[in-house]
């Protein structure tokens, strides 16, 4: 059995609120079945809010405050903490950013993007500024300090196995100037290299079981596993277990779909050249009237 992991309060809002959960919930003498039982919940979900890790919902602090007494604490303080947790970060996103600091394992589909834990500060804005432009710098810049404060995750003593697998188009897709997908997938086979994490390939002409939207599991050490499923402007987190074990068995056919992780990493590397080799034609009139000829003589 895993040793008890006392939240720090002084982290975060959401480890404060966490924190006061659980002190009230052992003041009163309840374990965490006790105060789970009715409300919906399960004891892993209420485990991850006193831990920090996840928001609660209003409908389970109403339920909290009703058991413990605690005369609507937790209710008034719920958009308190969802706004800590917020910033630069969409608010259906926020409890997976959240838990896959402590997740076990990774796998994530990315059928469109590069997942966020692979980008590169220019491909996160160029990604932002698309889906937001109306937004204010400042509120690209939070997006973006946002998504690459994720990546630190990987400086942590016991980090996360990552294991992601891409659709062939994201990396043939120019969103950056082919300097710019350059960097982007020689950062991704870097942090291949440097990290443990595992990146698959699948061709563009494969057909596999997750030919719709984004799809990530996460296995934590002291919870049951739950997927997170994300559309345009929503996203889902399932934990509901028979439904979790068919994504993790859909996973495991596109795994065995891609490419294998050697000829994954040579096609991104043969990607980055073409764009190192694209961008060297940009810069140099001389092979830019050489190329042009060429296309002219065909």
């Amino acid at each position: 059995m895993p040793a008890r992991k006392d939240p720090d309060a002084s982290i975060s809002v959401p480890c404060f609120y966490g924190a006061e959960l659980r002190f009230k919930r052992e003041s009163a003498g309840l374990t965490l079945e006790q105060l789970a039982e009715g409300s919906f919940r399960g004891i892993s979900f209420l485990s991850q809010i006193e831990r920090g890790e996840r928001r609660m919902p209003v409908d389970l602090a109403r339920h909290v405050d009703e058991r413990l007494g605690t005369d609507g604490f937790f209710q008034r303080r719920c958009d308190d903490v969802a706004k800590a947790r917020r910033v630069g970060i969409a608010p259906h996103f926020a409890d997976v950013a959240d838990l896959e600091k402590s997740a076990r394992t990774i796998e994530d589909w990315a059928p469109l993007l590069v997942p966020g834990l692979l980008q590169t500060r220019a491909y996160a804005e160029a990604i932002a500024r698309s889906a937001m432009p109306r937004a204010s710098d400042i509120e690209v810049k939070q997006v973006v300090d946002a998504r690459m404060a994720r990546a630190s995750l990987f400086d942590e003593e016991a980090p996360p196995r990552l294991w992601a697998i891409l659709d062939e188009s994201i990396i043939r897709r120019p969103v950056l100037a082919p300097a710019g997908m350059a960097e982007l997938l020689d950062h991704i086979v870097e942090v291949v290299r440097t990290t443990g994490t595992i990146v698959q390939v699948v061709p563009e002409t494969t057909v596999h079981p997750f030919m719709m939207g984004l799809t990530r599991i996460m296995t934590f050490h002291d919870a049951p596993p739950l997927v997170y499923t994300e559309g345009l402007h929503s996203g889902q987190v399932i934990d509901f277990p028979a439904l979790v074990m068919d994504y993790r068995e859909s996973y495991d056919l596109l795994r065995a779909a891609a490419l294998p992780l050697a000829a994954s990493l040579a096609m991104i590397e043969a990607a980055a050249e073409d764009g190192r080799h694209a961008s060297q034609q940009q810069h140099r009139p001389e092979l830019r009237s050489v190329a042009h000829e060429q296309l002219q003589q065909r």
